[in-house]
């Protein structure tokens, strides 16, 4: 009877799982037809912090750019210790399982936000309010590459004592590729040409020299510094960045530990889908791997999240025998609610800021004709002065913005 109930209540709940990865991939189809309705009415104060994300985006695309950085910024407020966690938060999820808390966000979605919203002053030819996000944002970034730093020692001392951990830890994780750091390559780069475009020789090197750090085989980039240390500003050039595909989505699987004498412990933790429909255009450069961004960050909150998934249902199970095997009159009743209990607290956190690219690729180019799309917009694009575009490719159509810049 135990099993029965259990095994209904784990289909039930995880059908629950699914219903936030339905969701999300619902999203991710009404972007790639280019419908960017916002997903609720509610007023940005009241929308929970995946909710501003994906709005915001939403807005970008749909060109109401002060909008999407009006939801950028209320995101920014709600969340100026990304990497911070708290007693009542970690409590809550191992009562009641994460699904339950507020998104959390990953770092690199605080980095996303800076690089949109910079984008977002941009075409508003808000150039004084870019600068603040940019500098605000480099500023972030060390902080973030400090506290990652932390966070993966923490890991390594958790699971040290334990090999049945470094097991499921490592499953299915050894083909990832991840970056050494949080990172954003994209947000350095577009800082450096603003900076480069605005005579800011100094500042310029300082973001350029960052992002040739991070793609050290990007020539595009080491053509802007050169032109940054030479204390010259290029003419009648074009930066086209062109974004393609999604990054990876999450879906739930379990695993188990033996642990004598309860068993079995089995437990819930997320892996990673990763979109293959993407194009890399002509004559273009990667310059960001979002893939390995996310990677980077996400395989040590993976493994907290194992850990902590072990921990909740270790104790759930000790409960559940607890109840099973007690003298009472009420045993059977009780162990079916610890049962209950134990499956509907499982669950783990499947949500991610699914409408972001999985690649970013830069074009840097004098020639009109080498841009992507240049049927199109070559038109519109005067062979004047210097020009940023952004482009994002989807099924029925891209998004493309053109920026002339001063």
């Amino acid at each position: 009877m135990r099993k029965i109930i259990c095994f209904v209540l784990s289909i039930f709940l995880f059908g629950c799982a699914s219903t936030m990865q339905s969701h999300l991939n619902t999203i991710q189809n009404n972007f790639s037809n280019a419908n960017f309705t916002p997903t609720t009415d509610k007023t940005e104060t009241d929308q929970n912090n995946l909710e501003l994300l994906i709005n915001g985006m939403a807005f970008f695309h749909d060109n109401k750019f002060a909008q999407s950085d009006s939801l950028f910024e209320e995101f920014n407020k709600r969340n100026l210790k990304e990497t911070s966690s708290s007693i009542t938060r970690e409590a809550t999820g191992l009562l009641l399982g994460q699904g339950v808390n507020s998104y959390k966000p990953y770092m690199m979605d605080s980095l996303f936000v800076s690089y949109y919203q910079i984008w977002d002053l941009l075409a508003l030819k808000d150039w004084a309010n870019a600068r603040v996000v940019i500098n605000q944002s480099y500023t972030r970034q060390q902080n973030m590459s400090i506290e990652y730093k932390k966070l993966i020692e923490e890991n390594k001392n958790k699971i040290a004592s334990d090999s049945q951990y470094h097991e499921i830890i490592d499953k299915n994780t050894q083909d990832w590729f991840a970056f050494t750091d949080i990172m954003n390559p994209a947000l350095m780069y577009l800082s450096g040409i603003y900076f480069l475009n605005d005579g800011d020789f100094d500042n310029a090197i300082t973001y350029l020299k960052r992002a040739n750090g991070m793609m050290p085989e990007n020539t595009f980039i080491k053509k802007d510094l050169e032109f940054a240390q030479k204390r010259i500003k290029p003419t009648h050039t074009t930066w086209q960045f062109v974004e393609t595909g999604f990054a990876p989505r999450l879906h739930e699987e379990q695993d188990g530990i033996l642990l004598p004498p309860i068993g079995m412990v089995y437990f819930t933790f997320s892996s990673p889908y990763f979109d293959n429909n993407f194009i890399q255009p002509q004559n273009s450069q990667l310059l960001a791997n979002v893939d390995a961004m996310f990677i980077t960050e996400y395989k040590e909150y993976r493994t907290n999240e194992i850990l902590r998934s072990f921990t909740s249902a270790a104790s759930k199970a000790t409960l559940q025998a607890t109840m099973y095997n007690s003298h009472s009159d009420s045993a059977p009743i009780l162990g079916i609610v610890s049962s209950i209990y134990t499956v509907a607290s499982s669950n783990t956190d499947v949500r991610t800021w699914a409408t972001l690219p999985k690649y970013i690729y830069v074009i840097r180019t004098e020639n009109l004709n080498n841009l992507y799309g240049n049927d199109t917009i070559k038109d519109e694009v005067k062979n004047e002065g210097n020009n940023l575009i952004y482009t994002r490719i989807f099924d029925n159509k891209n998004d493309t913005k053109i920026i002339k810049l001063k």
